[in-house]
């Protein structure tokens, strides 16, 4: 049951914001292979000198476009999965938002079930 966060510099309008969130759904449920409707997922807005990061680390040239995104999961764990999941989120912010792949930069976690509780203070198991 994945939870994603997605991070990137305020400015953006609604429409962006709202397509890096389906793109990033999309994945989690076609790639991962969660199931539909397991959508929780957190936009975070900030201000440029609140996003840090290295605009040439690995090689990359990262711009004021750089979007942090990080998927907390039960799903999708394997190697395969992880790089396609990767590979899809790259290409379909490419695709949607001229986002340079550049930009992207994805963070899987994976947890078992008992550390998440959906509501009323009961765990999912």
């Amino acid at each position: 049951m994945p939870f994603a966060r997605i991070d990137l510099v305020k400015g953006k309008n609604a429409a962006y914001r709202a397509t890096v969130a389906d793109v990033v759904y999309k994945g989690i449920v076609d790639v991962l292979k969660a199931p539909d409707g397991d959508r929780f997922i957190v936009v975070g807005e900030h201000e440029p000198e609140n996003l840090i990061y290295d605009p040439n680390f690995l090689g990359m040239k990262r711009s004021p476009d750089f979007i942090l995104i990080q998927v907390t999961s039960t799903v999708g764990n394997d190697k395969e999965s992880k790089l396609a999941f990767f590979r899809y989120i790259a290409d379909e912010l490419k695709s949607k938002l001229s986002v340079r792949p550049d930009d992207v930069m994805i963070n899987m976690v994976f947890v078992a079930r008992e550390d998440w509780s959906f509501g009323d203070g009961k765990p999912w198991t």
